[in-house]
């Protein structure tokens, strides 16, 4: 049954800004990597929100695989921009060791990963040439889930709650049309139920959607964060960014500036679905919760569990067509092999679903040890690499949260368009999330916004110095 997180363990922590990234200190080593810390702008309620679409100042993400090989590429000039992708633990000395270094002017462009209120008292610097990207919530029933989740916890929504929420709502839902307790049975049915058309379906109505599903009817889920629609590989189609920055060295929070809608190449979501759902009655919904309730995403997995409790504890208080709801929770414990061993737990519970991972390092050898061969449905709410993309995954790996793909190509404009840069330089951390993301920045930066990109310098977690890629992404020389 549910099992309630107490919100006073994570209040301090949970706000939309001033998070440690999610991406922070997660196992894996060198691959799987991690990302996303921030989900601000919607559930922040900061920044101005636009629609982005392709051709002129508005754009959609085109198909195509990144290029770069880490070498770096492009001809010798001047770098008038950086990106920085990492996560804070490491930022805190590299950015100490940027400003050494330089006069601190050069804009420096950086994601959600290193999205970190605390960043700037601990640099002692107030960072103000830092730009941040993150994925934001901009759903269309962003405010009905922020009201909910006031109202059953007494607090703001966190970073990445909208996701969990909306993972475990669609999860609910297609195995309320499935009408078993059975892995491929609601695969079948999540595209069905997120996809138009059909009853639109969000917080404010889950309860009816839920008994409209059982019943066989058609429903489109709207979410919190999203519309939700899955594309062919079961990422979102399209999602929000916030741009945002930091508030200073007095502050832990950072503020979005402006909120902005990307839409992916096929908006309306494509692959496998059932055309129907056979529905049913009088039963129990089984439903696994597998995010980091200890180690070092402790503070932001908390609340993101008790989002992804919201929608059994609505079923259970209204037994929509008889049915209820068993949401087990296990604890990633921010490591993979305590993730791959939860997700063990989950599945010999027979869990035909499960609300996670929160990062591609555990989400990764989750979804190969785990959820593939024992045909379990896996929808992750902040896992974001591309390497979750990538899995051959017979169709059981979802996500509420957009993939680096598609923050790479909204970096390359940031970086082009609103920071005016065309002479760039990045430093990522040596991981597949920092090595895809930049080989994904760079290629959309030169192809699509005539930009360079001088070179692309790996570094590695931990080092008591970052002087020496600094300086060499500075000059622009081949790492």
């Amino acid at each position: 049954m549910v099992r309630d997180i107490d919100r006073r363990k994570f209040l301090k922590g949970a706000g939309a800004a001033g998070v440690a990234g999610l991406a922070g200190c997660i196992g894996g080593g060198g691959n799987g990597g991690g990302e996303s810390g921030g989900e601000s702008g919607g559930e922040s309620g900061g920044g101005e929100s636009t629609e982005m679409t392709e051709g002129g100042s508005e754009m959609t993400e085109t198909e195509g695989t990144s290029s770069g090989d880490g070498d770096g590429g492009g001809m010798a000039g001047e770098v008038n921009g950086l990106i920085i992708i990492g996560y804070p633990a490491e930022g805190i000395q590299l950015f100490r060791d940027f400003y050494s270094q330089t006069d601190g002017e050069l804009p420096i462009l950086i994601p959600d990963g290193l999205r970190d209120g605390a960043l700037p008292a601990q640099v002692g610097n107030p960072m103000e040439n830092v730009t941040g990207t993150a994925p934001a919530a901009g759903g269309p029933n962003q405010q009905a889930f922020n009201d909910l989740f006031q109202e059953q916890y007494d607090a703001a929504p966190g970073v990445f709650t909208s996701q969990s929420f909306d993972s475990a709502a669609i999860g609910i839902l297609a195995n309320a049309a499935a009408g078993e307790n059975n892995g491929p049975a609601v695969k079948e049915q999540m595209r069905r139920i997120a996809n138009p058309g059909g009853m639109e379906v969000g917080p404010q109505n889950f309860v009816e959607g839920v008994e409209a599903a059982a019943n066989g009817e058609d429903i489109n889920y709207q979410g919190a964060s999203s519309a939700t629609n899955f594309d062919q590989n079961g990422d979102p189609a399209s999602a929000a960014y916030a741009i945002w920055e930091f508030e200073g060295v007095d502050s832990q929070s950072t503020t979005a500036i402006e909120t902005q809608s990307f839409a992916g190449s096929n908006p309306e979501g494509a692959g496998p679905s059932a055309d129907s759902g056979p529905g049913g009655s009088d039963r129990e919904i089984s439903l696994g919760i597998l995010l980091p309730e200890t180690g070092s995403l402790a503070s932001t997995g908390q609340p993101m569990i008790q989002a992804a409790q919201i929608p059994g504890m609505l079923v259970n208080e209204n037994n929509p067509a008889g049915l209820s709801v068993n949401a087990q929770v296990e604890d990633t414990q921010t490591s993979p092999s305590a993730g791959v061993a939860a997700g063990n737990s989950l599945a010999s519970a027979g869990v035909p679903f499960i609300c996670g991972t929160a990062s591609s390092g555990v989400n990764v050898p989750f979804s190969q040890q785990v959820a593939i061969p024992n045909e379990i449905v896996g929808c992750s709410p902040s896992s974001t690499a591309l390497s979750v993309t990538n899995l051959e995954d017979n169709d059981f790996i979802f996500r509420t949260a957009p993939s680096d793909r598609l923050q790479g190509r909204v970096m390359a404009q940031v970086m082009s368009e609103r920071l005016g840069a065309d002479t760039v330089s990045t430093l990522y951390v040596n991981n597949d999330y920092g090595q895809q993301l930049s080989n994904r920045f760079s290629s959309v930066f030169e192809d699509q916004f005539d930009g360079s990109v001088l070179t692309q310098v790996a570094y590695n977690r931990n080092e008591s110095s970052y002087s020496s890629v600094i300086q060499t992404a500075l000059q622009g020389e081949q790492a």
